[in-house]
């Protein structure tokens, strides 16, 4: 296998693994979708809350970004469902019970059956916790392998899509240049039939000083220089290790700024068309890295 830590990762994923013994079955799941942050929600069995911690401080260690859901099931086997009232814990509820009702009196108590679904006051008989716990924090690193792994695979189909897109903003900007000295050479001929068409007498130092600043107005040579950087770098990011989606994403809006001033200095239809294409795969490319990590 691929060493994940080489490659993009999305942060849409799922992972789910199970593990069956004699105290009986444990199910985990892993979720993960795009988020700013790493955002991690924990469903566990009251028996396994403890486990909890270390859960939250792995996922720290091997995820940046993205909201992770799990959800830790634990089915005991028949032999060990006997059950037991926790009495330290049911005399701890019975007084903060009778602090309540000495506060409000009239607020309604809980019958027997609402005190022994309370977490804590029910024990499972017989069933070896700390084999259990064990096992849990096993299946946990395993689906979270799985969920990373899940993360990468689908994170190289965003890469693959992003990079297609590169290609076309790279042909966009070759068509731009190719297209500029016969722009601005129309440009000044079509300046110089109008003015001769009215027999304009003009100051030769004049008619140069507006040609120049014609052909600055339309000059896009810097932007498409900044263009093909920033394509570079979207390159050699995508090629790094660890998380890179907030960079990429601010490669997208610098990309977007020299479209938009590519269109704004547009003085024909063709660069017009291509600021627009250029404009529709960078929103494009920036979609797809909103769910990058």
């Amino acid at each position: 296998m691929a060493d994940s830590r080489n490659r993009v990762h999305s942060m849409t994923a799922f992972a789910r693994q199970s593990r069956e013994d004699e105290w009986g079955s444990l199910q985990l799941e892993l979720r993960s979708v795009n988020q700013r942050y790493l955002e991690p929600h924990f469903r566990l069995p009251e028996a396994l809350r403890d486990l909890e911690p270390a859960f939250r401080e792995t996922l720290r260690t091997r995820l940046a970004r993205g909201k992770v859901e799990c959800n830790l099931r634990f089915d005991p086997t028949s032999v060990s469902e006997t059950l037991a009232v926790n009495r330290p814990r049911l005399s701890a509820l019975a007084d903060a019970l009778g602090e309540v009702r000495e506060a409000l009196p009239e607020a309604p108590m809980p019958d027997a059956l609402a005190l022994l679904d309370h977490p804590g006051v029910l024990d499972a008989q017989g069933v070896d916790l700390d084999a259990v716990k064990a096992e849990a924090n096993a299946l946990f690193q395993a689906a979270l392998d799985e969920l990373i792994e899940a993360r990468a695979r689908e994170g190289e189909k965003l890469a693959a899509l992003i990079r297609d897109r590169l290609v076309g903003v790279r042909e966009q900007v070759a068509e731009v240049r190719r297209l500029m000295p016969t722009i601005l050479e129309r440009q000044r001929t079509q300046l110089l039939e109008r003015l001769d068409s009215v027999k304009a007498e003009l100051d030769p130092q004049r008619l140069e000083a507006e040609l120049v600043l014609l052909a600055q107005k339309a000059d896009v040579d810097e932007e498409l220089d900044r263009l093909a950087t920033h394509v570079t770098e979207v390159e050699r990011q995508l090629g790094q290790k660890g998380p890179m989606g907030r960079r990429l994403d601010f490669l997208m809006q610098e990309l977007n700024r020299e479209a938009n001033t590519l269109s704004s200095k547009s003085v024909v239809a063709n660069t017009t068309r291509c600021a627009v294409e250029l404009k529709v795969l960078i929103e494009q490319m920036r979609e797809q890295i909103q769910n990058i990590e």
